[in-house]
């Protein structure tokens, strides 16, 4: 029973707001938990040192007899970077699957809980992960970072969302843009500071991975245990002073006022619609992000130095230095995926989901298709720019489709609907590499030019984003038998426990709170994103240098 007491603080009650808590204080904490978990797209730094953590100076290769399942145990030599990108797999493959399974039960434990059992998992992985270098046993790295941290990726991705969308029903999309903003932020912030502990921990017998991960999984743990604690709902009842609901069926986005059981989801048409929507939003993006240095490298190849030379004729300095340069490349990618989710998302508030998701299949689609008359006239300005426009859309997709489960399905159960959809990310996280990968290594096998083997795939990317513009345009409002009677929302209500306290009345709720407190959260998850976009800015200056 003390436990129980003692534990009380993270039960969903506890987190519905009192009176004068201001909601601003609600997107920093999301935003503390998502820069933190954003690090599992900057996990390739790791590969590289951990591909000689016995050899140090070099790799020190295992025969070629010992396959994948050795290098799982193996303790006398080094792993392949090819081995260890199974962490990154795993990744995505439990972000998607744990947050279809625990969505339901994140709506009834809160995101309070949530977020701290996201951050028990992140950065328990971590330590299980350091602890698998030390021991040199893959096994443990896989099961650390790769399932339990992928556990927690899954929470902590999801744990927000809900709540945002409830504290802003007047800027749904403006609201989750500004924490699913954090997960694409997180590689930019953790990939260099990785880079900075590697470089002090490395000795001439050790290459500091080890000590990186515990040192970073401290860090990580309390940041997000400080936004996890700083997560407030509001009560049932509550909405922002001076806004009115939209009436049903007035509405030009679509926007319900009812809500729909999760248990039911999978029945309505409209969710799989979207679901593809997301899903091949995300294969065309996704597959581009992989590829994106040797795609500048091979379309330009010398060019990028002012030297007259195809990419196969370059000699090891000058592939040495278009490498630093497509660095660039990939980081003005990220500060795109970046900023589109913030703007895409906010730009859906007035445009209404159905028309953005529109516009990112049709400019996109248009943006593929011209991409290899763009690289045949040379003009590196202009592919530069396609792509970064593409990518802007590709991170305003996962920002802007919370709000558009809301509009559609309601707001009750919409974290936990969220967690179903994001399997169409997991889908996505293999469809579009593959196609991406295999059209390479195809197109190469054929005798094709490299400057000329991504053409067929950037014609079957924009393919994939025409599938997905028939299947938004085919989102039509959901029939009213989907949705939950007031007898059956009132009931779900009181399981859900976001009904308020007694003498607490949520018309108030976020009217004031002393704005040192707003400016304090924000200023501690922005300098650290600051920092983030100012190295990465550095390097970008490569890329016009």
């Amino acid at each position: 029973m003390q436990n129980r007491a003692s534990l009380g603080f993270l039960s969903k009650e506890q987190t519905i707001a009192k009176q004068g808590f201001n909601r601003w204080l609600v997107p920093p904490a999301a935003l503390a938990v998502h820069l933190c978990i954003g690090m599992a797209y900057g996990f390739s730094v790791f590969w590289l040192p951990l591909s000689k953590a016995i050899g140090i100076k070099e790799s020190l290769a295992c025969s070629p007899d010992i396959g994948f399942w050795q290098e799982l145990f193996i303790t006398h030599c080094d792993w392949k970077v090819s081995t260890l990108g199974w962490i990154y797999i795993l990744f995505f493959v439990f972000l998607g699957s744990s947050a279809a399974i625990f969505g339901g039960w994140l709506e009834h434990a809160g995101p309070r809980k949530a977020g701290v059992v996201s951050a028990l998992c992140w950065c328990g992985g971590m330590l299980l992960s350091a602890l698998g270098i030390y021991l040199h046993q893959f096994w443990l790295m896989l099961l650390g970072s790769g399932v339990i941290g992928g556990i927690g990726l899954g929470l902590g991705y999801i744990s927000p969302v809900s709540t945002l969308i409830k504290w802003f029903p007047d800027r749904r999309g403006m609201a989750t843009g500004m924490a699913i903003m954090g997960f694409g932020g997180g590689a930019m912030i953790g990939s260099p500071l990785a880079a900075q502990l590697m470089k002090h921990f490395a000795t001439a017998t050790d290459v500091g991975v080890m000590q990186t991960f515990m040192v970073m999984a401290a860090g990580y743990f309390i940041f997000m245990m400080s936004g996890a604690l700083g997560y407030r709902i509001p009560a049932s009842d509550w909405q922002p002073e001076g806004w009115t609901p939209p009436a049903p069926g007035t509405h030009k986005k679509m926007m319900t006022s009812h809500n729909v059981h999760v248990k039911n989801v999978f029945k309505i048409k409209q969710f799989w619609l979207l679901w593809l929507v997301l899903c091949m939003n995300v294969s065309a993006g996704i597959g581009v992000i992989g590829m994106s240095s040797p795609m500048l490298q091979e379309v330009f190849g010398g060019q990028l130095l002012g030297i007259a030379k195809p990419f196969n004729e370059l000699d090891k300095g000058e592939l040495t230095a278009i490498a630093a340069v497509a660095a660039g490349f990939t980081a003005i990618l990220s500060l795109f995926n970046i900023g589109g989710r913030f703007f895409w998302a906010s730009l859906s508030d007035k445009l209404g989901r159905k028309l953005t998701f529109s516009v990112f299949f049709i400019v996109g689609g248009l943006l593929y298709f011209s991409i290899p008359a763009i690289a045949a006239t040379g003009n590196k300005l202009a592919f530069v720019a396609a792509f970064c426009a593409i990518l802007s859309m590709y991170g305003g997709g996962f920002a802007t489709v919370p709000a558009y489960l809301a509009d559609l399905f309601g707001t009750q159960m919409v974290g936990a609907i969220h967690g179903r959809l994001l399997t169409a990310w997991a889908t996505a996280g293999i469809l579009g590499p593959v196609v991406v990968n295999y059209m390479r290594d195809y197109q190469l096998s054929l005798g094709t030019p490299r400057d000329q083997v991504y053409n067929q795939t950037m014609m079957i990317l924009g393919g994939l984003l025409m599938v997905g513009l028939l299947c938004n345009l085919l989102i039509r409002p959901v029939a009213d038998k989907w949705f939950m009677n007031a007898e059956e929302a009132e009931t779900e209500k009181q399981l859900l426990a976001d009904k308020p306290r007694s003498g607490q009345h949520g018309t108030n709720i976020g009217k004031s709170s002393p704005i040192a407190w707003v400016i304090l959260a924000w200023t501690c998850v922005l300098i650290p994103l600051g920092w983030g976009i100012y190295n990465t800015l550095l390097t970008v200056s490569k890329l016009f240098g």
